[in-house]
């Protein structure tokens, strides 16, 4: 691994500088992470084994986190073929970048006097893409990894405390989804 045995360490790095501020610059962030997935790839895939070799195929783990301004930095684990449950963040901002594998991210807009979900997009990510939202309390989106048989991985960086989210059950009409409030839980800490 020489030289890129800190990958990890310093994607977080990059996260807690921008999120020194409020309401960082996100584009420039993803700019920033991106190109070092892309340049450091081999040296992430080889640090993300260790989470293959557990066998957990889904789960979250903090890779750091900061109080003021509240800023937390975790990866996900997503099971082949596992859609992750449409999230909200609560009028927080946030960025998710994809570090292994391939996902399909799909957002939404929440009508704040019915619930009814409307589709917005969709976009495809690889390694090294991310996509970012700003803080807007109709904001909800969901992601699907879109291997058969591999897991991807994924950098999460928001801002605020993230104590609880709404979050939709599984099912393939997004407007029939059952929306509850949901704590967020951690697999355990990964070391950078």
């Amino acid at each position: 691994m020489g030289k890129y045995t800190h990958s990890l360490k310093t994607l977080r790095d990059i996260a807690l500088e921008y999120g020194r501020v409020e309401l960082p610059d996100l584009a420039a962030m993803a700019r920033e992470l991106g190109s070092v997935v892309h340049r450091d790839a081999p040296a992430l895939s080889a640090r993300l084994a260790s989470l293959r070799r557990r066998r957990r195929r889904d789960g979250r783990w903090l890779l750091a986190e900061r109080g003021h301004p509240a800023l937390r930095v975790l990866v996900t684990a997503c099971a082949p073929g596992q859609w992750m449950p449409l999230l909200d963040h609560a009028d927080r901002w946030g960025l998710e970048l994809t570090l292994h594998g391939a996902l399909e991210w799909q957002s939404y807009r929440r009508d704040p006097h019915n619930g009814e979900l409307s589709a917005l997009g969709r976009n495809w990510l690889g390694p090294g893409d991310a996509s970012w939202f700003e803080r807007d309390a109709g904001l909800a989106h969901r992601c699907r990894n879109l291997s058969r048989h591999d897991i991807a991985y994924t950098l999460h960086v928001y801002g605020g405390e993230l104590p609880d989210h709404h979050a939709g059950e599984a099912c393939e009409d997004v407007s029939a989804w059952i929306v509850q409030v949901q704590r967020g839980v951690l697999a355990g800490q990964l070391t950078p």
